[in-house]
């Protein structure tokens, strides 16, 4: 390797920059730049608060250090997973898994940071590897162990990496973006959670062999991750941050830490494994299990089963490094989710997807009650769907999708969903509306009046609409299946122009439409422009 290979990249930017900043033409260029690096500074000095003899005095209370959670973390691993059973469902050998996990890595943590001797001692991190198919709660579950504990978390997809960093991002990022989800504290990301998905596609890729630019070579580099290594927290082509960096060196200001260490941060990394529960099982070989077997019966209900049967050597054979499954030691698959299961999910999970389309509903200043067979029904549904949870969304998006479009625009503030509505919403939800026709067209006359704010609002002009012209446009904007607001900002597009001459010319500003005025808009204002000029004449 030539000494030039031996250079760090950074060092050599930093050179560049300095050079180029010596150029006249390049400082005039980046005046701006320079300026708003050193304004932060300069503001703050000059809004020290004072006291009462014009003295500076400092802050009297010190704001909340987020490391406090980390030093004093006490929690039990069964604490962790009745605090997960609010979230999420089932799952509870993962539950248990992680709880472990999780306890054991903090309570380390805490120890480092409160004996330096605890920090030179040899310790394998429990990092983690969850299988199970989409939409079980993997990423639920470690985001809200994140939020429990107090530190940062990072998601991302594993096949957005390349070996390089040209053809897809470089695994460093991952750290990189864990200091910007804890606002640029070094010291709080350096004991952060990354959460990698869908590892299982590049170790099936590196195993097809081929050009290697999401397989093998990804592998060793979050390998060197998982294990120890520093981070530069800019990249070589962050050129915005390597000058932000050197311009606070060229201020003489005192240097900010260049890299963060992966050592204490804890890597989960997961995926859907389905080939891998298929390798398992003919490891198994379940022919030679007497036909109708319990033990096969049951490893045949479910291709789980086998993820939880899964050995190192089938990871390998899988196409994963040897070194890379060996820095994941913690090894849980997790379940995949019955319709019951589901059902129980809408029913007792925080923060389930029926509580956000209630806080969707009661936006428009609706509500709506479901029935308990129509939660089974839903279930039901999204458990044909074969993409768990996320089936739930996709029902009951189906379902009050139509809803969330008709209601607003009517006065109807309360509905009721049934087994009927789920098999059913279109017909349900024009039968909800017929029966509330009345409410329907109220609303909609409420609707005439709207426009006529907005429209004295925005001109300083009003309009006053007889009751026969307000009847004219909802049954206009009925059949026309339009909202009231549009159908009248078509109608009276150019009234703006035509009324203001006729303000200009007469002082007018308040003008009555009938519904002649709805049966031809600018048949009746040309009539108004032409009596406008025409009492005109005649007064002069």
């Amino acid at each position: 390797m030539s000494k030039k290979d031996d250079d760090n990249p950074l060092e050599e930017i930093q050179k560049q920059l300095k050079d180029l900043l010596k150029n006249k033409n390049l400082q005039v260029a980046f005046a701006p730049f320079m300026q708003s690096m050193n304004q932060p500074e300069e503001d703050a000095s000059s809004e020290k608060p004072k006291d009462e003899g014009g003295k500076s005095k400092q802050k009297e209370k010190p704001e909340d250090d987020p490391l406090d959670a980390i030093r004093s973390f006490d929690r039990k691993p069964k604490e962790v997973r009745d605090y997960l059973d609010r979230f999420v469902i089932k799952q509870e050998q993962a539950k248990r898994v992680l709880s472990v996990a999780v306890c054991d890595h903090y309570n380390h943590v805490r120890r480092c940071m409160q004996d330096s001797r605890a920090q030179s001692a040899e310790y394998m991190k429990p990092n983690v590897l969850l299988l199970g198919p989409t939409g079980v709660g993997k990423t639920y579950l470690m985001r809200n162990v994140a939020k429990l504990i107090g530190v940062p978390f990072v998601k991302a997809d594993a096949t957005k990496f390349s070996e390089t960093g040209y053809v897809g991002n470089d695994v460093d990022d991952l750290v990189r973006d864990l200091v910007k989800q804890a606002d640029g504290n070094v010291e709080l990301a350096q004991y952060g959670i990354i959460y990698v998905d869908e590892i299982d596609k590049i170790a099936a890729e590196g195993s097809r062999g081929g050009r290697d630019v999401s397989g093998r070579g990804v592998q060793i580099n979050l390998l060197k991750l998982m294990e120890e290594t520093e981070v530069n927290l800019h990249s070589a082509q962050d050129m915005m941050g390597q000058m932000k960096a050197f311009m606070e060196m060229q201020r003489g200001g005192k240097p900010r830490k260049a890299t963060i260490s992966t050592k204490n941060i804890l890597f989960i990394v997961s995926g859907a494994f389905d080939q891998l529960a298929e390798n398992v099982r003919k490891r198994l070989d379940l022919n030679r299990i007497g036909f109708g077997s319990s033990e096969e019966q049951e490893l045949s209900e479910s291709g789980i089963n086998f993820l939880n049967k899964a050995e190192t050597q089938d990871f390998i054979k899988y196409g994963f490094e040897p070194e890379f499954v060996g820095r994941l030691p913690v090894r849980v698959a997790c379940d995949e989710l019955t319709k019951d299961d589901l059902a129980d999910i809408l029913l007792s999970s925080e923060g389930n997807a029926l509580d956000q389309y209630r806080k969707d509903f009661e936006g428009y200043g609706i509500k709506f009650e479901i029935a308990h067979p129509a939660i089974l029904e839903v279930a039901k549904l999204a458990a044909k769907e074969k993409t768990g949870a996320r089936g739930l969304v996709t029902i009951l998006e189906r379902i009050f999708r139509d809803f969330k479009f008709e209601l607003p625009s009517t006065s109807i503030r309360k509905f009721s969903v049934d087994a009927d509505t789920v098999k059913h919403p279109s017909a349900s939800l024009k039968e909800l509306i017929e029966d509330n026709q009345d409410l329907l067209d109220e609303n909609m006359l409420e609707d005439v009046d709207r426009f006529v704010d907005a429209f004295k609002r925005e001109h300083g002009l009003e309009l006053r609409f007889r009751k026969a012209a307000k009847v004219a446009v909802v049954k206009e904007a009925t059949a026309e299946n339009r909202s009231v607001l549009a159908l009248c900002e078509k109608k009276f597009k150019d009234f703006e122009h035509g009324l203001k001459i006729i303000s200009q010319r007469t002082g007018k500003h308040s003008f009555v439409l009938d519904k002649k005025a709805i049966d031809d808009p600018d048949k009746e204002l040309s009539r108004w422009v032409v009596e406008s000029f025409s009492s005109t004449s005649e007064d002069e």
